[in-house]
């Protein structure tokens, strides 16, 4: 038996879905006018504007900010490297405040340089969390460590399952007041413990539901993701595992899709963003 189709009013847009057309401003403006209830911004999208003017812009649209992503990448080849990112990350942390995010995600970050010691820049990962962390609490903005899928493992994040992101929450932060998980259904779906770990994650740690949909004949591993219902992913499944897991957030769609929805009309986009939560989630 297939779940009901999810609330319309938990419908949000991840600004990378249309980043290609639209500026900032833009992208609030039309997830207004589409009845979009939240927004999820990118940092280099945030820079046209400034955090405190799209904060404004966001309230006065009556939209929700359901996270700012673009906060991690520890790993670096010195500490030089290492210090710059999480200096990075504690000016995301304070973005996503003036937002009111509810999360700043974070992307672990990858093999620095020619490295070929994935512990060691795993521990360099864990090691940037914590330098931050405090700064997260001081702020009140929570951390959501996105595991990517491992095909990413050696460019953007070694941290690939659910499973190892919560061990981190778990070794770093044990009272899930200021570290939890984004779950992004295109990262994680292939995971055969991906329903006993949401379930691990409970309430408190699933800070972010990040949809797409996953293409067979995928062509490129960073933008060709489909929307929701064009590929394999059992969303209304993913969906289901998540609410009975104590979530009760906002679906944000994330579609990098550079041969496809990128170079169509936003308006459109949006408006299939609408059809196909109600018809593939």
């Amino acid at each position: 038996m297939r779940s009901s189709p999810p609330n319309p009013e938990l419908l949000a847009l991840n600004s990378a879905t249309v980043r290609e057309k639209w500026s900032l401003r833009e992208v609030i403006a039309g997830c207004v006018r589409h009845r979009f209830r939240g927004v999820s911004l990118c940092r280099d999208g945030l820079a046209q504007i400034g955090a405190k003017e799209a904060a404004r812009a966001a309230h006065d649209g009556g939209l929700t900010v359901t996270g700012l992503c673009g906060g991690g990448r520890f790993p670096a080849s010195d500490r030089r490297g290492r210090q710059a990112a999480i200096d990075d990350t504690r000016r995301a942390i304070d973005d996503a405040a003036t937002l009111e995010a509810r999360c700043l995600v974070l992307v672990a970050g990858a093999l620095p340089g020619d490295s070929k010691d994935l512990i060691g820049t795993r521990e360099m990962v864990r090691d940037g969390i914590g330098e931050v962390l405090d700064h997260a609490r001081s702020a009140g903005v929570p951390l959501a460590l996105e595991p990517l899928h491992p095909m990413y493992c050696a460019s953007r994040g070694c941290v690939n399952t659910l499973a190892q992101a919560l061990d981190l929450c778990d070794e770093l932060e044990r009272g899930a007041a200021s570290l939890g998980v984004a779950v992004d259904v295109y990262h994680v779906w292939w995971d055969p413990q991906l329903k006993a770990q949401i379930e691990r994650a409970g309430e408190k740690r699933l800070l972010a539901f990040q949809i797409s949909d996953w293409l067979p004949s995928s062509k490129d591993m960073f933008a060709d993701r489909g929307m929701m219902g064009d590929g394999v992913v059992d969303l209304p499944l993913v969906r289901s595992w998540m609410e009975e897991a104590g979530y009760r957030g906002f679906h944000e769609v994330e579609v990098l899709s550079s041969g496809n929805w990128w170079r169509r009309d936003p308006n459109e986009v949006l408006a299939t963003c609408r059809v196909r939560h109600q018809t593939a989630c």
